[in-house]
């Protein structure tokens, strides 16, 4: 009941927008403090990094990691809603349901002495910025330590790869004429599909790794054509290419680069996560995870980015490993009532037994 009301009210605060990210990040403060839970706060873009922390100071940290912000809903997905053990609405799973288990991890594990638990929520992970994030804000801010797990969905698994973003704007050139004649012309608009179809078709698209089938192509926007009667001679497209941890960004470019009458005229990037699925880390994270959790917990490979590898970069062991559900980003998004609980109660576990070096930190009775 706890994990879904608390789930309930984040829910219901529309943070697609900075004032609405602002009013979440209030109450999760406010929350923290009335549980007398110090926090402190960054900030990125005028929008508030959340931290909380509990356990003995002196102890190396583990930290808990989310984000606040979500993509756009359509009307009344920010009005939550129960059905069965479902609990529909914008962010259900990505991931504000995590986030909220992991608030009432971090309030499970105030009094114990056995870890020491950083939690930090970003307002900005589903942005397009590539520079001034808010994690690797966190990150140079010195909020780092022995491993990371940050929540995005992975229905209970544990997501020890992440595939590389590589987002590209592509001016596709043609010709004009008028409408009449579009014969005479070059349609770009047209070629434009065209050359989404042919990078469908390069080499790296059709490779796949041990974690992944493929890489994933999409067609994110379009934009081309300035009068209705004018065949038009330029049109853009924004492409979100998610590629394998083992393929160079640069040689997809290069392949993107060999189609006709393209420019690559923009480009953001985010790295590919890799980590060891043997890490002592991982194991216990697993060793944490099965009591509370019906299937096979296993290492897998995630689709989408991931900001762990901000905190990897910065020397951190970091995974993702989220709760269950689905539909994230799409009209029918859901989180599982029952494994919220689960998910908090694994975060308890793994942070009582984690292998960190106790000594410091032990109380002689």
């Amino acid at each position: 009941m706890q994990e879904r009301l608390l789930a309930e009210k984040l829910i219901g605060y529309d943070t697609s927008n900075p004032e609405g990210v602002r009013l979440c990040a209030g109450f999760v403060k406010g929350w923290f403090e009335a549980r007398d839970i110090p926090t402190r706060q960054l900030t990125v873009r005028d929008m508030p990094i959340v931290i909380a922390e509990v356990g003995p100071p002196e102890l190396p940290a583990l930290i808990f990691h989310g984000h606040i912000d979500v993509v756009p809903g359509r009307p009344g997905q920010f009005d939550p809603i129960v059905d069965g053990d479902r609990l529909y609405g914008r962010g259900a799973y990505d991931m504000k349901g995590a986030a909220a288990a992991m608030m009432l991890a971090l309030a499970d594990l105030r009094e114990q002495r056995d870890a020491r638990v950083v939690l930090a929520l970003v307002p900005d992970e589903e942005t397009e910025e590539e520079f001034d994030r808010g994690t690797e804000i966190l990150v140079d801010a010195g909020c780092t330590g022995e491993f990371a797990i940050t929540g995005e969905p992975t229905d209970m698994l544990i997501g020890v790869a992440a595939k590389g973003v590589l987002a590209l704007r592509i001016e596709v050139a043609g010709r004009a004429a008028h409408s009449s004649t579009p014969w005479k012309g070059d349609n770009a608009i047209i070629k434009a599909i065209s050359v989404f179809r042919g990078i469908e078709s390069l080499p790296f698209s059709l490779q796949s790794s041990e974690l992944f089938d493929r890489p994933s192509i999409n067609l994110g926007r379009i934009m081309g054509g300035d009068a209705l009667n004018k065949v038009p001679d330029t049109c853009v497209i924004d492409v979100d290419i998610r590629y394998l941890p083992e393929q160079d960004p640069a040689e997809i470019l290069e392949q993107i680069g060999s189609i006709p009458d393209t420019s690559v005229v923009s480009t953001f990037r985010w790295p590919p996560v890799d980590v060891d699925p043997g890490s002592p880390f991982v194991q216990a994270l697993g060793a944490a995870a099965r009591p509370n959790h019906a299937d096979e917990v296993t290492s897998i490979g995630r689709d989408g980015a991931s900001d762990a590898v901000a905190f990897i970069r910065a020397g951190t062991p970091a995974v993702e490993f989220g709760p269950v559900g689905s539909g994230h980003h799409g009209p029918e998004e859901w989180v599982s009532v029952a494994s919220l609980a689960a998910y908090r109660q694994t975060l308890c576990d793994f942070a009582r037994t984690a292998p960190i070096d106790r000594g410091a930190g032990r109380v002689v009775r």
